[in-house]
């Protein structure tokens, strides 16, 4: 596998007045990933990028980091870097934000 790490974070959109992650945030964090990835230089080691639904719309904005296959919901952009240092370098996840799946 080439990255140590893969975040992908959901950035679906869907017709008016449905939840969705893409309207919560999707690319905004999606950016706030790849620029704490960056800045910590690890861009070879461990990439996030969007993806489409990934069917946790209720609990959304959601993203999955492999390749435990750990989904985390409700992420706000201030949950980022933890998520970055507990998980991605520490193998340990964001209990408080990780989905029952």
């Amino acid at each position: 596998m080439k990255y140590k790490k893969h975040v992908f974070i959901c950035t679906n959109t869907k017709e008016a007045g449905k939840k969705c992650c893409g309207e919560e945030r999707g690319m905004a964090l999606v950016q706030a990933f790849k620029d704490e990835i960056r800045n910590r230089g690890l861009q070879t080691q461990m990439r996030a990028q969007k993806t489409g639904c990934l069917d946790a719309c209720n609990f959304g904005p959601a993203l999955v980091v492999y390749p435990e296959g750990t989904y985390y919901g409700n992420v706000q952009l201030s949950d980022v870097t933890e998520i970055v240092e507990k998980h991605l370098l520490s193998n340990e996840p964001v209990k408080r934000l990780v989905l029952p799946y």
